[in-house]
């Protein structure tokens, strides 16, 4: 049975679940429909929302440009984050990006691993996360098939670009999950990575 988390929660993932290492996260969102307006001018591009994860160390910093995990970086160098690949729409049910996380596989020096969400050319295309709705974050045991915990994000984001939906972080030796939920005005991937250098 999932957990489901409000904003700034946390939940133990790992404390009772001595064999638990492989996880899927998934995100998903949904834009909010437009009407068309005459003859069906002012139709809204899609907007495509990317995923991506930053592998910190103890003092929240990233070491280098290969612990940003995203469409153009698929894979940790360790092999312990994997992204799923970009997805450009945000239609139809369930996730619609996945990261699969090997905690084993995690390098000692991470401490941290932050997902993220930005809105592809948000700036061109004036959007922002005012025109998502249904966004969630979940954590699924990968070997049981068996969601763990899940975060609806509720609360409107009107103006904002960048989406902090939530972190998988170590504590006394055991890792849990926390809801962020926080958002910012950062209108690209780097600009969000300044953020950690």
């Amino acid at each position: 049975m999932a957990i489901s988390l409000q904003k700034g929660q946390k939940v133990d993932l790992t404390k009772g679940r001595a064999g638990l290492s492989s996880l899927i996260v998934g995100l998903g969102w949904d834009p909010v429909k437009k009407s068309g307006g005459f003859f069906g001018f002012g139709k809204q591009e899609n907007i495509d929302c990317d995923a991506s994860v930053l592998m910190l160390d103890e003092n929240d910093k990233l070491r280098s440009a290969s612990d940003v995990i995203y469409f153009g970086n698929k894979k940790s160098l360790c092999g312990s984050v994997i992204h799923s690949g970009d997805n450009l729409t945000g239609d139809g049910n369930g996730d619609d990006e996945q990261v699969f996380v090997n905690l084993n596989k995690v390098p000692s020096y991470v401490h941290k691993l932050v997902f993220v969400v930005n809105i592809y050319a948000c700036v061109q295309r004036k959007q922002d996360f005012g025109m998502i709705k249904n966004a969630f974050i979940r954590v699924v045991d990968k070997s049981a098939n068996a969601e763990l915990v899940n975060y609806n994000i509720t609360e409107n984001y009107s103006g904002l670009t960048a989406l902090y939906p939530g972190e998988i972080y170590r504590h006394n030796g055991e890792w849990k999950f926390s809801a962020v939920g926080e958002g910012t005005k950062d209108i690209a991937l780097d600009k969000i990575v300044q953020r950690f250098q």
